[in-house]
């Protein structure tokens, strides 16, 4: 649904949200209460709420400072984020996502890794990628080298193990029904993602395809590989494509292969992101659930 309060041009979005359901972690201060109202949040603020959260939003004028709460005061557990005008406004949306630990809750080369017996070396490579601390092509070149050998009836079971991030069909949903567009780009496989962008209805996608000859996998990826500056590419290529202005261009990613398309777009989520994309954000999203975007395009 469309958000029910007021709108006016320059008014810039306020969202303040909480985890409906964060798990206890000894030696951690608990969490205030998620329903109840912060002190900081006024009266006429709207509630929203969906798969794992809630908040309440509210707009105040773009660029002033009040209205805003301190972020420092909110109550534990609970975070702000803030849509700037130019975002608000623009229409048509459209939301590009990362696919593996962004879309999905896995990392699909590990998934694969773990049939050749080496989860832990190529999980171990993955986690300094996108920390940035690699070139991720060279890296992924190095990853793929692991799974050289198995058969790629393997890829059955990996699409079979794939999980959507808790609120990744509502918020796919919620964008179809206002008629905006949902697409994907990906440093992994074409033999995942397809099944699942047909199965989430994704209206485009694009990751590298694994080689396969004579039914094994040989070690090696085709064509270029979908690395920072292909997936911003796409982005802006997609974005022409569907008649959306940059500013309707809702990003979201986990690490620093994401960098490029969140800089590319209108309003830049970091999805429980490494440290290395989090200074590239607008939005710091650490609710593990994507649902909470469907509330930051007003829907």
């Amino acid at each position: 649904m469309p958000l029910t309060f007021p709108s006016s041009p320059g008014t810039d979005l306020v969202l303040v949200y909480a985890a409906t359901a964060v798990p206890a972690v000894p030696g951690e201060e608990a969490s205030a209460d998620p329903t109840a109202t912060p002190a900081s949040v006024p009266a006429h603020a709207e509630p929203v709420a969906g798969v794992g959260f809630q908040g309440w939003r509210w707009q105040v004028p773009a660029g002033e400072a009040g209205g805003r709460p301190d972020p420092a005061l909110l109550p534990a557990g609970h975070a702000l984020a803030v849509v700037p005008a130019a975002v608000r406004e623009a229409a048509p949306k459209m939301l590009v996502m990362d696919v593996d630990s962004t879309l999905i809750r896995q990392e699909v080369i590990e998934l694969l890794a773990a049939h050749a017996g080496r989860e832990a070396e190529v999980a171990a490579v993955t986690e300094a990628a996108m920390r940035g601390e690699l070139d991720f092509t060279q890296s992924l070149h190095h990853r793929v080298k692991a799974l050289a050998g198995l058969e790629a009836a393997v890829i059955e079971d990996v699409v079979a193990a794939v999980e959507p991030q808790p609120g990744a069909r509502e918020v796919i949903d919620a964008f179809h029904t206002a008629g905006w567009q949902v697409c994907a780009v990906s440093g992994g496989f074409t033999q995942v993602l397809a099944p699942l962008a047909q199965d989430l209805g994704l209206d485009r996608y694009r990751a590298n395809d694994l080689e396969v000859v004579e039914g094994r996998l040989t070690g090696r990826v085709l064509g270029t590989v979908v690395d920072r500056a292909v997936k911003a590419e796409m982005l802006r290529e997609w974005s022409a494509e569907a008649g959306v202005d940059r500013a309707g261009v809702v990003a979201a990613g986990d690490g620093a292969n994401d960098i490029d398309l969140l800089d590319a777009a209108g309003l830049a989520v970091a999805f429980c992101a490494k440290p290395a994309l989090r200074e590239h954000a607008d939005v710091e999203l650490d609710v593990p659930t994507l649902d909470v975007i469907r509330v930051l395009a007003g829907l």
